[in-house]
């Protein structure tokens, strides 16, 4: 998908095609659709050109980590955004991608019916899971898990996480692999539950973002590899003693939760720290002088 969206000259509606078919797989990466959206501007498309990808090599340069010095600021990103919102490449990805979804979902709801719905979508937004798990919530939710939760309840969970999301894009939209991480990293650590398959939706981004840092593996590199497997393996030993052991350890096992988001926190901003900042594609000429001009 990322391939065909950055080859979007030639390949945009597979792109489309191919992020539809994703989210209809596994719904979160409906996080990326504002990034792509903002990405899919007229400061880098001409009319049946191919938008001109910036030289990554640029990236060994000091200056070319500084968003502020790039040739496409995040303002005018935003500022294009609300003036030119619906462009011809931003209607016809979302109508495909949208439509690619909506076919998929609806074939399989014809086939499985409102127990496919549920368990693949609705499920998601209101889900509250009493068992231990690496999130924060868990604990709350168990212990008043006999009383019915408020849709509100249920739902402001997602706030702290919403808040995260909107800060990472609109920092990191114009590089969009490492966006597309960061937003992943993020969402799991601040998931109302986290498994450790979650794990796997950000580790398959790391070959996007490992050439461009500048982080030693020998110190920094290794101390964050190391706190984020000892704040894990923290958690395990008392999921332990409570799995196995039955014990009641329930609260230090919240507070070992707390340590795991501190952790990924700690490695979400050393990362950012050490990335080697470079939007990913150059603004295109004809739109040089005032960037708003239409395809």
């Amino acid at each position: 998908f990322l391939h065909a969206l950055i080859r979007t000259a030639d390949h945009f509606v597979q792109a489309a095609f191919w992020y539809g078919l994703v989210v209809h797989v596994r719904i979160y990466p409906i996080i990326y659709a504002l990034p792509i959206i903002l990405l899919l501007d007229p400061l880098h498309f001409q009319r049946g050109k191919k938008p001109a990808i910036v030289d990554w090599s640029c990236r060994t340069s000091k200056k070319s980590r500084d968003p502020i010095n790039n040739k496409i600021t995040r303002s005018q990103y935003i500022w294009n955004f609300f003036v030119k919102l619906f462009t011809r490449r931003r209607v016809v990805f979302a109508t495909v991608a949208g439509s690619t979804f909506l076919v998929f979902t609806g074939l399989c709801f014809f086939l499985y019916g409102w127990e496919f719905l549920h368990e693949a979508l609705l499920y998601h937004l209101t889900r509250t899971d009493p068992r231990h798990n690496f999130s924060i919530y868990f604990y709350h939710i168990y212990l008043h898990y006999e009383r019915e939760f408020s849709i509100l309840e249920k739902l402001v969970s997602f706030l702290p996480q919403f808040t995260v999301q909107l800060v990472l894009i609109y920092r990191f939209a114009l590089d969009l692999p490492f966006c597309l991480f960061l937003q992943t990293l993020a969402f799991v650590a601040f998931n109302k539950v986290i498994t450790a398959q979650y794990f796997v939706w950000f580790f398959c981004l790391l070959p996007l973002i490992l050439p461009w840092r500048k982080m030693e593996l020998k110190w920094k590199g290794l101390g964050c590899i190391s706190l984020w497997i000892g704040a894990q393996t923290h958690w395990l030993l008392w999921g332990y003693l409570l799995e196995f052991r039955g014990k009641n350890v329930f609260f230090q096992l919240w507070m070992t939760s707390l340590f795991f988001l501190t952790a990924n926190t700690f490695v979400i901003i050393n990362v950012i720290r050490s990335h080697l900042y470079c939007p990913l594609f150059e603004k295109s000429q004809s739109n040089s002088g005032d960037g708003l001009k239409a395809e």
